[in-house]
């Protein structure tokens, strides 16, 4: 184990010699070095697209930020991973499974199922259907909370995918697309509160196959066109437009901290686990007119404000703590569900005909869609899902030897299709689990770092990928009881459920990635000390 305990000062100076680390060999602590201490309740913060350079540097220009507050008494995992596929849904399952696609099934927001059926089908004709649990699922996109009733989960099942359930046809939720239990399901059977914050009404999927795992969402849409004086903008379209929609979701974790719902109406007890994904880096990260200035990470003004705001939230949350008397007992955790790709913009391509200005006249819009290389070629498709990473399934599955051999003399000749490595037959079955199965993709392409499958002209970086920029990003443990310590061991984001558990008296053993896949292991490196 590479751990490291100094000074507060020390730490901070010493930030950004962790920069471009070697990966190490993985070393795991033991369910006994998580001491239970006195825990009651968990704060998990996801910055979405926030890297581990960005704390960093944040860290070394403001010594006296909210996210200095944190490490002065935590545990900094410098060398911390996301889920592969870096996509919002198996990002934010790594932290709530302690799985990865491979066992709880859940590859993108947007994916295929070879066992259900188009929405509205009545599970007619074949099976094999897109799996899409966005945005799209919701009733009203003109209203913040989704649209439906009132108390409703704002999401209409006639958009939903179909599946046959004894013989009856029957719309199927994304908790029950999920296909390994939660953490929050675990706490919540334990007689524990649960509260969670998220972009869409489809993250109550993080309820678990049960559905019972959340006693409270609170998920304002993000892609609502209900911003106010802006007809016809939704809450991604400027920065400082999702700065304003991540303060909706602040707002309720402060009031869940003061022990109400998250409407601050309702006296119903501080959770047990609670919390709530930022926003405002990723879009900050990846509209055309900001992102970041160069290969260093320097944000740019709106990104640079995003950052402020996050730090002035999580200042806010550990204020809130502190008045109702329950920083020691709260452990918080700063996390992402992903990072963003590529840092560097002068690393950026995209599909041939893109005329986004970031491209310095169209010269980078090189890149034909790996999708076109195989239809051309004979092959036909069932999905292809690709934002910076590309996640194929086949029409017909006995065509994915010829869809490689494609897919290899493209990457070996001209490289049209930008193609770094692809995974497919044994190497793809050993990771991500057997397509033959429904879930898991023929085919996923990892492009070369920079490259994006899309012609937009919003956007100068995505996630989805395997490269460092969308897969290295930060991850703090806090507590008073803590000392500032340095892991700079490989670990990854699925480390987290089990010792959120660990923390709160529970077995991590009642998860089921935690007994099946890997064994997935406690963070290393965190002992709460009993101390005045």
């Amino acid at each position: 184990m590479t751990i490291g305990k100094r000074p507060f000062a020390a730490v901070a100076m010493a930030f950004v010699s962790t920069v471009g680390l070697s990966l190490l060999a993985p070393s795991f602590a033991h369910a006994e070095e998580t001491g239970n201490g006195d825990v009651k309740h968990v704060l998990l913060i996801s910055v979405d697209g926030m890297h581990e350079v960005d704390l960093q540097r944040y860290v070394s220009a403001h010594p006296s930020s909210s996210f200095a507050r944190l490490l002065a008494h935590g545990v900094h995992f410098a060398d911390a991973h996301t889920s592969r596929p870096s996509d919002s849904f198996p990002g934010l399952l790594a932290f709530m499974t302690g799985g990865t696609p491979k066992t709880h099934g859940v590859f993108y927001d947007d994916s295929y199922d070879r066992t259900l059926f188009a929405p509205g089908s009545n599970c007619q004709g074949s099976p094999g259907t897109e799996t899409l649990f966005d945005e799209s699922i919701d009733y009203d996109l003109t209203k913040l909370d989704g649209g439906g009733a009132a108390g409703s989960d704002h999401i209409n099942p006639a958009h939903l995918p179909m599946g046959l359930k004894n013989g009856k046809c029957e719309p199927v939720y994304p908790h029950q697309f999920l296909q390994l239990n939660t953490i929050m399901e675990v706490i919540h059977a334990a007689g524990k509160r649960t509260a969670w914050s998220d972009k869409h009404p489809a993250y109550e999927i993080i309820s678990g196959p049960s559905g019972k795992g959340l006693d409270e969402l609170y998920a304002p849409e993000i892609n609502s066109t209900s911003v106010p004086g802006q007809p016809d903008a939704d809450w991604t379209t400027d920065p400082s437009f999702t700065r304003t929609y991540d303060q909706f979701k602040v707002a309720a974790v402060l009031n869940w901290i003061k022990g109400f719902d998250h409407t601050g109406k309702a006296k119903v007890g501080v959770p047990a686990i609670f919390g709530m994904n930022f926003q405002a880096v990723s879009v900050g990260q990846k509209v055309t007119a900001d992102g970041y200035l160069d290969a260093a990470a320097t944000p740019s003004p709106q990104l640079q404000a995003s950052l402020d705001f996050v730090d002035a939230s999580l200042g806010q949350m550990l204020d809130a703590l502190a008045d109702q008397h329950i920083a020691r007992d709260t452990l918080v955790i700063v996390g992402a569900k992903h990072g963003q790709s590529p840092i560097d913009v002068t690393k950026l391509h995209m599909l041939t005909g893109s005329t986004n200005p970031k491209l310095g006249g169209g010269l980078r819009a090189d890149v034909t869609d790996p999708a076109d290389l195989l239809t051309n070629g004979g092959v036909a498709l069932a999905q292809e899902t690709a934002d910076d990473v590309a996640l194929i399934w086949l029409k017909n599955q006995g065509d994915a030897e010829k869809a490689v051999a494609i897919l290899e003399a493209d990457r070996k000749g001209n490289n049209r299709a930008h193609i770094e490595k692809i995974y497919a037959g044994e190497q793809l079955v050993d990771k991500f689990g057997d397509p033959a199965a429904g879930r898991t993709p023929d085919i996923i392409i990892q492009p070369i770092p920079g490259t994006i499958y899309s012609k937009s002209k919003k956007k100068i970086a995505e996630h989805g990928g395997f490269a460092d920029d969308d897969t290295h990003v930060l991850l703090v443990v806090s507590n008073p009881k803590l000392d500032a310590t340095i892991v700079r061991e490989h670990v990854a984001n699925r480390q987290v459920a089990p010792t959120i558990l660990k923390a709160l008296g529970l077995d991590p053993e009642d998860l089921e990635a935690v007994r099946g896949e890997d064994h997935t292991h406690l963070l290393p490196g965190l002992r709460l000390k009993n101390r005045d």
